[in-house]
């Protein structure tokens, strides 16, 4: 397989306060995430190089895209983080790959710059204990 850019980007969904899952796809200009691993340092006084060993998997997330509060949009499902509690489901699928995790949105921040633009960005880390997983 060669390649590929991430044009068409297929799915980038999350639950809404209630748990239904939503498209957010096209109210979200960019996405960062990460599936990072700890790492133990366990080289003792002996040793000339360093010895590691794996530690817990992670998930991290931080998409940002454009105001929308249109019902079932960006707006409406990530604004809710300050009144709800819940872990939120989060999709996201490019060439065929889906990589799901449950999630806590840790906060929704809203930002207008000189310019003009009225953009959010809403960071989201790993909630369950559940190892990344493409599939």
């Amino acid at each position: 397989m060669a390649i590929e850019s991430g044009l068409g980007w297929t799915t980038f969904s999350v639950d809404n306060a209630a748990g239904s899952l939503k498209a957010l796809r096209d109210d979200t200009f960019a996405l960062n995430f990460a599936t990072p691993r700890g790492v133990w340092d366990i080289t003792t006084l002996g040793m000339s190089a360093y010895a590691r060993e794996y530690l817990l998997a992670d998930f991290t997330c931080e998409p940002s895209g454009g105001f929308n509060d249109a019902a079932d949009h960006a707006f409406a499902v990530l604004s809710s983080v300050s009144t709800s509690n819940t872990h939120r489901t989060c999709t996201l699928v490019v060439s065929g790959q889906t990589l799901t995790n449950e999630v806590l949105v840790t906060d929704f921040q809203l930002q207008r710059p000189q310019s003009g633009e009225f953009t959010w960005t809403a960071p989201m880390v790993l909630a369950d204990g559940t190892v990344p997983t493409w599939t």
